[in-house]
């Protein structure tokens, strides 16, 4: 199965979910309350099920008419009918929420928890539905404590450990947000090698910045160790640039380049990056400027049909102004493999700045024909999230090395 076209789909239906869950709960507590042996007469008994059968159907029409307001005053008065009737507590709390009246919801799900009455499996989803109160309101450290005191009376819950590794992602903890993958990778079924890959990447990185290369190297062989990734292998690079292991850093280029192409595009951006732990920023640059030299003279026939790599010559070419060799270049390989509208629009730049005016407006004139108003741009493979910067972990479905890149203008 799909699972983030399925979640996409339950976000978008959401009404349409919560109005078949309370005609399950209506069925539900129908049957349980005819089998019950209660003390109540069976005509009063089936005058209570007679009220609670309009009123929940009166609040599935406001759900599905997308009226919130009405249907919570609805099951208020459900309630006030029957307060003994617990999934309409956890109706009545969900709906809250999700009109964000958190406060609501949360005192409804505390007065649950504080039944004596109730089962120790209610308690607990009284308990789940607490913690993403607390998330959704932004009550952070709340939300941790209490998916922590779920995890407390039943470690294995899929959801909890997913939504405290989300929480930890997103407040750049990388220690606890480590221990909770390797724990979601014990009770899920999803492979967490590249997140957690990843996530020790992070940590590197923050290492890096303190300037303590030896953990950064020891974090890094780590993330190796779970999977090789992008981003593993790029601040490997800079370690090699930094302790001037050039042979390493020439080798590990083009490993990048040919496993990884169309990540040529923002890999010297990255490299370029002045971070404030990096020692002797003189001796790096030079170092960097060896590699880009390195990068600039190769031949590879492969690596040279790759758009991204091109443009990635061209862009340092042009950098280091050599525009007449950077003018060259693409004009062959535009002769040679066609042409995309990012080169093209690369092609009328250079053509300008070798003073070929006269055939540049030529050429601009046949882009503008073309033109469809888009430009070079990232975008996430799960959700769609477009974005000019890069980026490792998607900011909207929270995916890690998603990214692609869209050709097009």
């Amino acid at each position: 199965m799909d699972w983030p076209l399925a979640l996409n789909w339950i976000r978008d239906n959401s009404l349409t979910v919560v109005a078949v869950v309370i005609t399950v709960v209506l069925i539900y507590h129908y049957v349980i309350e005819r089998d019950r042996a209660v003390k109540l007469s069976k005509k009063y008994r089936h005058s209570i099920f007679e009220a609670q059968s309009r009123i929940f159907l009166s609040a599935t029409q406001y759900l599905i008419s997308g009226n919130k307001d009405l249907a919570i005053k609805e099951f208020l008065n459900a309630v006030d009918l029957n307060r003994e009737t617990i999934d309409t507590y956890f109706a009545l709390g969900g709906l809250f929420r999700s009109n964000g009246e958190i406060e609501k919801a949360i005192a409804i799900h505390r007065s649950l928890i504080a039944r004596e009455s109730i089962s120790e499996a209610t308690r607990l989803m009284a308990l789940k539905e607490l913690a993403v109160d607390f998330d959704k309101g932004g009550f952070v450290d709340k939300a941790i404590e209490t998916y922590k005191d779920v995890l407390k009376i039943n470690r294995d819950q899929h959801d909890v450990i997913q939504a405290l590794c989300r929480i930890y992602e997103d407040t750049e903890d990388w220690d606890q947000a480590y221990n909770y993958r390797i724990m979601l990778s014990k009770v899920g079924h999803e492979n967490q090698s590249e997140t957690i890959s990843h996530i020790l990447v992070q940590k590197a990185k923050a290492q890096f910045e303190k300037g303590s290369f030896r953990q950064a190297m020891e974090d890094l062989d780590d993330a190796f160790r779970f999977s090789p990734s992008v981003s593993a292998k790029i601040l490997r690079l800079k370690l090699h640039l930094i302790q001037g292991q050039m042979e390493d850093a020439n080798m590990l280029l083009m490993e990048l380049l040919k496993e990884h192409p169309m990540f040529s595009s923002f890999l010297f951006v990255s490299l370029d990056e002045l971070h404030k732990g990096a020692p002797q920023p003189g001796e790096y640059a030079q170092r960097l400027d060896t590699l880009k030299r390195t990068f600039l003279d190769m031949q590879d026939g492969d690596l040279m049909s790759a758009p991204s790599v091109v443009l990635s010559k061209i862009r340092l070419l042009k950098a280091n102004e050599r525009p007449q060799e950077a003018f060259e270049l693409l004009d062959r390989w535009m002769k040679n493999h066609g042409q995309s509208d990012v080169l093209k629009m690369e092609y009328i730049k250079l053509l300008i700045a070798v003073g070929k005016g006269e055939e540049a407006l030529v050429q601009t004139q046949q882009l503008l024909n073309t033109l469809s108003g888009s430009l070079t741009r990232h975008y996430c493979s799960q959700c769609g999230y477009n974005s000019d910067d890069i980026f490792w972990r998607c900011p909207q479905c929270h995916n890690w090395e998603t990214i692609q890149f869209r050709w097009k203008v």
